[in-house]
């Protein structure tokens, strides 16, 4: 009886799984793009460190809660790519903006409600690449 008791406590975890699609940046500065499953429904994650927060380390999320939802953000990716400074692609919970910088890599702000992060066209493309293989 106690083993049938201690199964049943480990059955709902096991119905829950996080993978790691790809690390876009690592150190101080961190994104990653992740996968979630819960049964049958299948989530997609964007985690990065806030830049907002300067003197704290703290990590926010951008879901997406099916593939659909993350296509639209690859392809609001691949349109700025070809866009010019200054553009943005809204959507109901983020943006995000195309920055160029004189002598420098494009670079894109992302912002949801709370949070802040910025990152250059090379890991830009990595998401997108990623996100296509899906």
């Amino acid at each position: 009886m106690k083993k049938l008791f201690l199964v049943s406590l480990f059955i709902p975890l096991a119905h829950f799984n996080s993978t790691n699609l790809v690390e876009v940046r690592s150190g101080d500065w961190p994104i990653n793009l992740e996968r979630s499953i819960e049964k049958s429904d299948t989530s997609f994650s964007l985690i990065f460190r806030d830049q907002q927060v300067m003197n704290d380390v703290v990590t926010d999320t951008l879901p997406f809660p099916n593939l659909e939802q993350l296509r639209y953000f690859q392809k609001a990716l691949s349109i700025l790519k070809t866009g010019s400074n200054g553009d943005i692609a809204k959507f109901k919970d983020y943006s995000i903006k195309r920055a160029d910088v004189k002598k420098e890599a494009t670079w894109y702000i992302l912002r949801i409600k709370w949070g802040l992060v910025s990152f250059q066209q090379p890991e830009s493309d990595l998401m997108i690449k990623t996100i296509r293989n899906l």
